[in-house]
């Protein structure tokens, strides 16, 4: 189950109990160890719970075993449909793979940091001030808001973070408002418009 969990991607028990070959319980009682070891976390998402390792120097050690052993890793491969895994919305926020890319920007752009609680939330440096704000994001505004600021909300289709809350939201707002998706009359799928992936490369980095 550990091994499984290298990519990064969570996972749900039931997923992991069939991946050792054992039943539920054994598999939750061997997460439950697993966690009082400090060695997987879960995160609870509406009525499921998402297992994966605590960090990367968990990862770091079972690659190291893992060479000495000679095994290989199988890759992460999710069964959404592409429309849906492509970007769609998340309640109020966008998801999918373009959603997990841009909180992957933001972090790498230093626009946003990890709050120093530690519980998945983020803060907008200084430096993302002036970027959001030039893009129009007004970041005192959307955190006077009675709502949760900016948090990671893990992705069903990716098993990685994107990004939720007041922040999140904002950036949808922003993306309509200028273009840059549009959304289906009939899902939650979101479109890039071409103005979208050029302005997505152009402010982020970001290619699509």
């Amino acid at each position: 189950m550990l091994y499984c969990l290298v990519d990064n991607h969570a996972r749900t028990s039931t997923e992991l109990a069939v991946v050792a070959g054992v039943s539920p319980s054994t598999a939750s009682a061997h997460l439950n160890r697993l966690r009082s070891e400090a060695l997987v976390k879960v995160v609870r998402q509406g009525k499921h719970r998402y297992y994966s390792l605590t960090g990367a120097d968990v990862a770091r050690v079972l690659e190291a075993l893992s060479v000495l052993a000679g095994s290989a890793q199988e890759k992460f491969v999710p069964a959404t449909p592409n429309r849906l895994r492509g970007a769609r919305t998340c309640y109020d926020h966008i998801a999918g793979s373009i959603g997990v890319s841009l909180l992957d920007r933001f972090m790498k752009l230093e626009w946003l940091a990890a709050h120093s609680s530690g519980n998945t939330s983020y803060e907008v440096t200084p430096k993302g001030t002036r970027a959001f704000r030039d893009l129009g994001i007004d970041i005192e505004a959307t955190r006077m808001l009675r709502r949760r600021f900016a948090f990671a909300c893990l992705d069903w289709s990716e098993r990685r973070f994107h990004l939720a809350g007041a922040m999140g939201a904002a950036l949808l707002t922003l993306a309509f408002k200028r273009r840059w998706v549009t959304q289906d009359l009939d899902s939650r799928a979101l479109a890039i418009t071409g103005l979208g992936r050029r302005e997505m490369m152009k402010h982020f980095g970001l290619q699509i």
